[in-house]
């Protein structure tokens, strides 16, 4: 279900994040700030940046194909910051599965942190399933007028059962 993702797997994360994201974002912040992010953070030379510094991507697969993808870093030892999480068909235990299998691969998890817009209701209710508590709020400019308006969310180690 997760296959490590490498410079060659560009092409279809971007794929991936110009599906999804125009499928899902669109309502909460408008195709300007969709079109200027998917520019700003899914170009090759951003994707490129993002894995050599330590950021490790998995493609997430169903049946051999790719349907999402996440990337999670290490910030120090057993504590992770999950950068991105998207899968493309949702309701269907996907992400539940995909979360439960990044838990195993993960080396002693402590504690993961997220971002996730402060309306996107759907996202926000996965991560509570899963155990995730907001932590705090946090409004980040992104560059050209646009910002990104988020909860920092983040789940221990107590609620790691695999």
């Amino acid at each position: 279900m997760l296959k490590l993702a490498t410079i060659f797997d560009i092409p279809t994360i971007q794929h991936l994040a110009h599906k999804i994201w125009n499928e899902h974002y669109v309502p909460f912040i408008g195709q300007e700030q969709v079109d200027y992010m998917l520019d700003k953070f899914y170009s090759t030379a951003s994707l490129s940046e993002q894995i050599n510094e330590g950021q490790n991507f998995y493609l997430i697969e169903n049946e051999g194909v790719a349907i999402g993808f996440l990337s999670i870093s290490q910030k120090e030892k057993g504590d992770y910051f999950l950068h991105k999480f998207y899968i493309d068909g949702r309701g269907k235990g996907l992400g539940e599965k995909t979360f439960t299998t990044l838990l195993r691969l993960l080396e002693n998890p402590k504690t993961i942190r997220l971002t996730v817009n402060k309306h996107n209701f759907k996202s926000i209710n996965f991560y509570f399933k899963m155990g995730f508590k907001i932590e705090k709020t946090a409004v980040f400019d992104i560059g050209n007028g646009f910002v990104m308006d988020d909860f920092v969310m983040y789940i221990k180690n107590e609620v790691f059962e695999c």
